[in-house]
C-alpha cells in the first residue's frame, strides 16, 4: 500500500479530520524526506485520535545521509501522552514545543521538537515531530533549536497549496525562498519569494529551467554539493543582502533524486547585530570615560588631602575618595563587558581586591571573603549596591577589630524569588546598636540608598561575638 493510501486510511479510521485536511497531510508526507535531510533527524507526522490522550503516527521519514534511531516503521503506532508529552501538547495548544524528553514506540529515550500543522483557519490538524538521540551531548541544545526553527520555516512554507487552479504545488509564503532542482541540477520549482529574490539580484528571466550552477550564490557546483550529500547551512553576503543558505540532497536508495535550496534573507537581522555591536562599543566607551573621570576626581581629592594637617578632615577626604572609587569599580567592569547589566558578585569581588590593596588597616591580619550567588543587575542598581557594600566594609575594617590583631569579614550574596539580599558579617568586638549616632553620615548614606534606590530594608544585629548587617533589594 502506498504512503498516501496508508495515511488516508489511518486518518479515516482514527481521526475526525476532513478530506481537505487529509489531502494537506498527504502532500506534507511527500516532502517529509526533504525535511528529514534538512534537519538531520527522524521526522514524523502525528494526528490526534478520538482519544484526547492518544495520537497516531500517520507518516514518517528517515534522513538519507544520517543514521536513524528506528529499526522498523512506526506508521500506525500510537503515541501516548505519558510517553510523548510534546506531541500531545502541541496538538492541543498549537504552540511549538522544543527539546522535550519522550519515549519512542521502540522504548528509546529521545528529545522531541514539535511544530503544528494547521488548516486554512489556523486550527491544528497534526504535528511535525523531529527526534534526536538524548545521548548526543555535543551541540545538542543548539541542534534541537535548529531542528525546531528549520521545521517551522518549512511547515510555514510547504504546507499551503493552491486552491484557485487546483494544482498541488507549493505556494506563497512570507519568509524563505525555496528552489528545487532535479537529479540533473535543473530548477523544477521556485516559490514566489525565490523569484523575487533573484529579481533583486538582477535576474531577468524565469529561473525555472535554469541550472543550479547559474543560480548558486556561494560558488558551489551542483556536483560538489551532491557528492557531499549532507545538509549544509551557511551565511553569505550578496551585494547589500545577507542571506542564510541551506542545501539538502534528496536520495532514494543511494540514487540522487534532487536538491532543495532554502534561502533566508537575514539582512535585517545582521543590521540589528551591527547596531548592537556599535551600541556595545558606545556603552563600553561611556563607562570607560566615567571610570577615568571618577579616578581623576579621586586623585585630585587625594592630592588635596595631603595638604591638610587636620586628621579629622583627612578622614573625611579618605571616606569620600573610597565612595568615589567604589562607583568607579562598577563602571570599570561595565566598560569591560560593554553591556548595561553586570553580575553584582563580580563587582563586590573587584571591590574586595581594591580594599585589600588600599584600604586595609595597617598591622592587622583581616581576611575578606565574598561568597554566594550570581545576580545580574543593571548599572544603576549595581552602583548603589557597590556604595552600600563599600560603606559597610570600610566601617567594619575601621571599628570591628579595635584591640584585635586579626579578624574575618564575609560578604554573602543570596538570590531570592522577588528580593535578593547581601549580608556583611564580621567576628569583631561588636557594638550596641542603640549607641549608633543618628547623624552618622556613613549610616545615613547606607539607609538612604537601601530605602530609596534599592527599595529594600536594612537590618543590623551585633553582639560581643561579631556584627551582621543585612540589606535586601528587589530583583529586576
Amino acid at each position: 500500500m502506498v504512503i498516501k493510501e496508508i495515511l488516508n486510511e489511518l486518518c479515516e479510521i482514527h481521526t475526525d479530520l476532513k478530506p481537505d485536511d487529509i489531502g494537506k497531510l498527504e502532500k506534507m508526507a511527500e516532502i517529509l524526506p526533504i525535511i528529514a535531510d534538512l534537519v538531520k533527524a527522524d521526522v514524523f507526522i502525528d494526528c490526534l485520535t478520538r482519544d484526547p490522550n492518544v495520537a497516531i503516527v500517520v507518516a514518517e521519514a528517515k534522513p538519507s545521509m544520517y543514521p536513524s534511531m528506528y529499526k522498523y516503521s512506526v506508521v500506525g503506532e500510537l503515541a501516548l501522552r505519558e510517553n510523548e508529552p510534546a506531541a500531545l501538547r502541541t496538538l492541543e495548544t498549537g504552540m511549538v514545543t522544543r527539546d522535550l524528553k519522550a519515549i519512542t514506540q521502540e522504548n528509546a529515550v529521545v528529545k522531541q521538537s514539535v511544530v503544528p500543522i494547521k488548516d486554512k483557519g489556523g486550527k491544528t490538524i497534526a504535528v511535525l515531530i523531529m527526534e534526536q538521540d538524548i545521548t548526543e551531548d555535543l551541540n545538542h541544545n543548539r541542534h534541537m533549536e535548529i531542528l525546531a526553527e528549520t521545521a517551522q520555516q518549512l511547515t510555514e512554507t510547504l504546507l499551503s497549496f493552491k486552491d484557485a487552479d487546483g494544482e498541488n504545488s507549493i505556494t506563497y509564503h512570507l519568509n524563505d525562498a525555496i528552489v528545487i532542482f532535479d537529479e540533473k541540477g535543473i530548477t523544477t520549482y521556485a516559490n514566489p519569494v525565490a523569484n523575487e529574490l533573484y529579481r533583486k539580484l538582477g535576474y531577468k528571466d524565469d529561473i525555472i529551467g535554469m541550472h543550479f550552477n547559474n543560480l548558486v550564490l556561494d560558488g558551489s557546483t551542483f556536483n560538489s554539493v551532491v557528492l557531499e550529500r549532507s545538509c549544509k547551512i551557511f551565511d553569505i553576503n550578496v551585494g547589500k543582502l545577507a542571506l542564510q543558505v541551506k542545501y539538502a540532497v534528496t536520495n532514494n536508495k543511494d540514487k540522487i533524486k534532487g536538491l532543495t535550496m532554502l534561502i533566508k534573507d537575514i539582512t535585517e537581522v545582521k543590521e540589528k547585530e551591527k547596531e548592537l555591536i556599535l551600541k556595545s562599543f558606545a556603552i563600553r566607551e561611556i563607562h570607560h570615560r566615567v571610570k577615568n573621570n571618577l579616578q581623576t576626581i579621586a586623585s585630585i581629592l587625594r592630592l588635596q588631602s595631603r595638604r591638610i594637617d587636620n586628621e579629622q578632615a583627612k578622614k573625611f577626604f579618605s571616606e569620600s575618595i573610597n565612595r568615589i572609587l567604589s562607583i568607579a569599580v562598577t563602571h570599570e567592569i561595565l566598560a569591560q563587558n560593554g553591556v548595561d547589566d553586570v553580575d553584582i558578585k563580580t563587582i563586590i569581588e573587584k571591590l574586595k581586591d581594591y580594599i585589600i590593596s588600599y584600604g586595609m588597616v595597617p598591622n592587622k591580619d583581616i581576611s575578606l571573603e565574598v561568597a554566594g550567588d550570581i545576580i545580574m543587575i543593571d548599572s544603576d542598581k549595581a552602583t548603589s549596591i557597590a556604595l552600600v557594600v563599600n560603606e559597610l566594609l570600610q566601617n567594619s575594617l575601621q571599628y570591628a577589630f579595635i584591640g584585635r590583631s586579626r579578624g574575618r569579614i564575609k560578604v554573602n550574596i543570596q538570590k531570592g524569588i522577588m528580593y535578593s539580599n547581601i549580608s556583611i558579617v564580621d567576628d569583631g568586638v561588636g557594638f550596641s546598636v542603640k549607641s549608633i549616632r543618628p547623624g552618622s553620615l556613613g549610616l545615613n548614606i547606607v539607609k538612604s540608598i537601601v530605602r530609596d534606590k534599592l527599595n529594600g530594608n536594612l537590618n543590623i544585629d551585633s553582639s560581643a561575638y561579631g556584627t551582621r548587617i543585612e540589606f535586601d533589594f528587589k530583583n529586576e
